[in-house]
C-alpha cells in the first residue's frame, strides 16, 4: 500500500480571517465528552447545544459537520486548554489535533481560543442558576463552549 503525506494546506486559521459576519459554532474538548456552542448571526449571543460524547473521528467530524450545516456556521472555534500560566497542557495535543483535523476536512476556517477556566466558571453560573450541582456535569462541557465562543466574539471585536 502506498502512503500519501498528507500537506495541510487549511492551516489553524489567524483570527484576521474570521468572516465579518455570521453564525460560528465552539467546542470545548474532553476526555469523555465535546461541549457545542452557537453564537446568533450577529454575534450577540450564545447558547450552548447538547454534549457529543467522546468517540471516533468519523463520529465526531459527521457530528459537527452536521451542526455546522444545521446552522449555517462560518467558522469553527475549538477550546485550547492551556495551564493557568499559559503553558500547555497535555489535553492541548488533543484539542490541536482535532483542529487540524477539521481544518484539513472543512470548507469553514478552524480558530482556537485559550480556554482556561470556563469550566470552572460555567459550574459557577449553572449554580448561580440554580442548578443542582448533582446535574452540572450534564451541562458544563456546553455552558464552557458558550464561554469560549463569546470569548472569542470579544477578542475578535476587539481587533477592530
Amino acid at each position: 500500500m502506498q502512503q500519501k503525506d498528507t500537506v495541510n494546506t487549511h492551516p489553524i486559521a489567524d483570527i484576521s480571517r474570521v468572516p465579518p459576519s455570521g453564525r460560528l459554532v465552539a467546542l470545548d474538548p474532553g476526555t469523555r465528552r465535546i461541549g457545542v456552542a452557537v453564537c446568533d448571526e450577529m454575534r450577540v449571543t450564545t447558547r450552548p447545544l447538547d454534549v457529543i460524547t467522546r468517540a471516533s473521528w468519523k463520529s465526531l467530524f459527521f457530528a459537527v459537520k452536521s451542526i455546522i450545516s444545521d446552522f449555517d456556521a462560518k467558522a469553527l472555534v475549538i477550546g485550547l486548554p492551556l495551564e493557568s500560566d499559559g503553558s500547555d497542557s497535555p489535553m492541548c495535543i488533543y484539542s490541536r489535533d482535532i483542529a487540524r483535523k477539521f481544518a484539513l476536512s472543512l470548507d469553514i476556517p478552524v480558530f482556537l481560543q485559550d480556554e482556561r477556566n470556563t469550566s470552572y466558571e460555567a459550574k459557577a453560573r449553572l449554580w448561580s442558576a440554580g442548578l443542582d450541582p448533582a446535574d452540572t456535569r450534564k451541562y458544563v462541557d456546553s455552558a464552557a463552549a458558550a464561554i469560549i465562543l463569546a470569548d472569542f466574539i470579544d477578542r475578535c471585536q476587539n481587533l477592530t
